[in-house]
């Protein structure tokens, strides 16, 4: 969604920017699924960025800063709508390199963000699920208005995020209007943790179509 703003705003896309964490639990970047992320340029047709971190608090934001200041860009675009632990530290990171920074949905309600998704045709599938009232049914699932329904009815008994800005859930996004190609998964398997009662949905296997 942020990439379809800065198009729409007739910015210039020219690099997707991807930290690959080694630490399944960042608090900056997300991991699910996350070595499909050159698939998904590829899908885009934009070139992409990737710098591989430890993943250690505080620290995985210097491999951040590593790859911004070497690139031409006069302006950062990040699609966070909630965290103010990650709000601050890339708006502090670009005040550092004298990049602007834009968070074009930040504090915007949360159920318009996502009907305005579902509207574009975007095809968002849930890969990873973290919070009470999330089962593995979940791992998997396409992001549409019968899943917006459920999700406004967990909202209200357990109070998770509608787009999981509290660490609920992560998706990948397989299509869209601003995709040259759509991502078909071939192959995929749902790991489930009955302890932590959280899970994990693993595309093995994906093609441009």
């Amino acid at each position: 969604m942020a990439v379809h703003w800065c198009l729409q705003k007739k910015y210039k896309v020219k690099y997707l920017v991807t930290i690959i964490s080694e630490n399944p639990d960042s608090y900056m970047f997300h991991t699910c699924n996350i070595d499909k992320i050159e698939l998904v340029a590829e899908a885009l047709g934009i070139p992409i960025i990737i710098k591989k971190s430890s993943g250690k608090k505080e620290e995985e934001l210097k491999d951040l800063e590593e790859v911004l200041k070497l690139l031409d860009i006069d302006t950062v675009v990040a699609g966070g709508i909630a965290s103010n632990y990650q709000k601050s530290r890339i708006e502090n990171l670009c005040e550092k390199l004298k990049l602007n920074c834009i968070l074009p949905f930040w504090n915007i309600d949360n159920e318009k963000f996502i009907r305005d998704t579902i509207d574009l045709n975007f095809d968002v599938r849930i890969v990873g699920v973290f919070s009470d009232g999330l089962d593995k049914s979940w791992l998997g699932r396409k992001i549409d208005y019968n899943t917006l329904k459920e999700l406004k009815e967990l909202n209200k008994k357990y109070g998770l995020s509608l787009v999981g800005e509290g660490g609920e859930f992560e998706t990948i996004v397989l299509n869209g209007p601003i995709f040259k190609k759509r991502i078909k998964i071939i192959q995929a398997k749902r790991i489930w943790d009955s302890i932590t009662n959280s899970g994990r949905y693993i595309i093995e296997k994906a093609i441009l179509t």
